[in-house]
């Protein structure tokens, strides 16, 4: 088992998947690199919040979302910018009550808000994300 915060060993996607341990993981990130036709960076986070191995996903330059991955489930962080606020407002009243929560009790830094999601199922919330990363992407 690979160790997450060990700065000096980067581990690639599948051995992250095996940390993790819930194919969801895998099926989420098959489902970003196939829709934005992008690939995953893997970088080393020394922040206190999420030390450790993330994954990251950018395209043209610009971040689609972030991964944190834990055993049995993994976190999204997506951020809504001023630009992104206003479609996504206009949206959120479909999104599950979950993500709804997690947006209205999300504090707005420098009209940001970085929204972490936790994921372990192919659910209503993964589809959520997918709609919130669309708007990422168009705006």
């Amino acid at each position: 088992m690979i160790d997450l915060e060990n700065k000096n060993i980067c581990p690639d996607l599948t051995e992250i998947g095996d940390y993790v341990r819930n194919p969801v993981f895998m099926q989420f990130c098959a489902e970003v690199k196939n829709r934005y036709q992008c690939n995953e960076k893997i970088e080393f986070s020394s922040c206190s919040l999420a030390k450790g191995w993330n994954v990251k996903f950018k395209k043209a330059g610009r971040a689609l979302c972030t991964i944190y991955p834990h055993e049995l489930y993994f976190t999204v962080m997506l951020v809504v910018g001023r630009k992104e606020k206003e479609p996504v407002e206009t949206i959120l009243s479909e999104l599950t009550p979950e993500l709804q929560a997690i947006y209205n009790r999300t504090q707005e830094n420098n009209g940001q808000k970085w929204l972490m999601i936790d994921l372990e199922d192919q659910d209503d919330m993964f589809n959520d994300v997918f709609r919130l990363m669309q708007i990422r992407r168009k705006y």
